[in-house]
């Protein structure tokens, strides 16, 4: 068995050049990187220390699920319909749009109101769903970790500094 690289950033020599508790506050010591003539093609933002964050934006109802899947199939019918549209000659396309954009809201009611059936209850809510880091590193390659530190504190960036975060 060959061993095949892999991409690792700290393997290869990639320093650290601050830590920030936000990603807000990580890209702006990039900005102000970039804004002083900073070689910026060899500065990465790493997120570490990932959570998984579930916020509920509601509850789902079956009614509010045959909604959602009415809209789904009413694009997709339209989507059908244009696509059938393009082939047909004289005043028929409209029809076929229409009927393409009524049918497919129709099925799409349907399977949205048997699929939220089928769960019984067990996940009558909505969601969205979003990875986030604890800490956010801007690290440097190339040798420029030294000289990212110094501009940034020079700004007042760098944590740990007066005027840093």
């Amino acid at each position: 068995m060959t061993d095949t690289p892999r991409f690792d950033p700290i393997s290869m020599a990639w320093n650290t050049v601050a830590s920030y508790d936000s990603y807000e506050n990580a890209q702006g010591a990039v900005d102000y990187l970039s804004d002083h003539d900073f070689p910026v093609a060899n500065v990465d933002i790493v997120g570490s220390d990932l959570r998984l964050v579930e916020r509920v934006t509601g509850r789902l109802t079956k009614g509010r699920a045959a909604a959602a899947g009415a809209a789904s199939g009413a694009w997709f019918g339209l989507f059908i319909g244009l696509l059938v549209g393009l082939f047909t000659s004289g005043p028929a396309w409209v029809g076929l749009i229409l009927g393409g954009l009524i049918l497919g809201a129709a099925w799409g009611a349907i399977f949205g109101f048997v699929g939220h059936a089928a769960t019984r209850g067990k996940r009558d809510f909505s969601s969205v769903k979003t990875l986030v880091a604890s800490h956010y590193d801007v690290i440097a390659s190339g040798g420029h970790a030294e000289q990212a530190r110094t501009l940034l504190s020079d700004g007042g960036l760098l944590p740990g500094t007066a005027a840093g975060q």
